[in-house]
């Protein structure tokens, strides 16, 4: 079956620094794929050039074996690729409402005059409304979303990424930043989406990580070094030297 997502020989240099050295890694239709890594392992620039926010030197992206390697962001959001950031990205002044619809109408083309129309355009707000329900936020969508908390912008912006109707979804360290019980609630969220659709999950959190993911690919110094099922990376000798510190016995 051709992956969802298929990465191959993705290369990237800074100079004499190479971030990126031949990753190669496939996520299957529906599969949850995470991404772990020390800091400086190259996992930012790695998402970066998946979602087309920067170009590789060399190496392949394609989507359901479509080369998407040199498409732009807007390009690869129309074939269905849509990520959520490191840092949120929201709209504060807005209502969560306004915020997801806007998103909706971006993906569907309509006229983009802002808020006027979308405030206008039942069909944009009833999709929204939908992808606010999804993520746990359906009774608080006439909210302003600068009064959220940190978690729940966590869950507005997925909201905002789902709104784009993806096929893949980036999700860049979304629970950063989070006490516990955001945590949980996010990792409920993230659980929840597994199966209908394909994820790439960076993240630091190793509980959730080995909890969510479906397989698990090892970043270090920009080359993956190992990957496999949760157990199996639990039981990698070299993942267990190279990333998580532990001497071989």
């Amino acid at each position: 079956m051709t992956p969802a997502l298929s990465v191959q020989s993705l290369t990237k240099s800074f100079g004499a620094l190479k971030v990126s050295d031949a990753i190669t890694f496939d996520v299957a239709e529906g599969e949850l794929h995470a991404i772990i890594g020390p800091n400086g392992a190259g996992k930012t620039t790695l998402i970066h050039q998946l979602s087309g926010s920067l170009a590789p030197d060399a190496g392949r992206i394609a989507m359901a074996g479509q080369d998407i390697t040199r498409l732009s962001m807007p390009a690869r959001a129309r074939l269905g690729l849509a990520r959520s950031f490191q840092i949120t990205r929201i709209l504060a002044g807005f209502t969560l409402l306004e915020n997801v619809a806007l998103a909706v109408q971006a993906r569907s083309g309509s006229s983009f005059r802002f808020l006027r129309p979308v405030a206008r355009e039942a069909a944009l707000n009833d999709q929204a409304a939908e992808a606010l329900v999804t993520v746990g936020l359906g009774q608080s969508a006439r909210r302003i979303a600068g009064t959220l908390s940190h978690g729940e912008k966590r869950q507005l912006e997925i909201a905002i990424a789902l709104a784009m109707r993806p096929k893949v979804l980036l999700l860049d360290e979304p629970l950063a930043g989070t006490g516990h019980a955001e945590s949980a609630r996010l990792s409920t969220l993230i659980a929840g989406l597994k199966g209908r659709l394909s994820i790439v999950l960076i993240e630091h959190d190793m509980e959730a990580v080995f909890a969510l993911a479906d397989r698990i690919s090892v970043l270090v110094q920009g080359r993956v070094i190992a990957t496999g099922t949760p157990p199996e990376i639990r039981a990698n000798a070299g993942v267990r030297t190279a990333y998580l510190g532990e001497e071989e016995g």
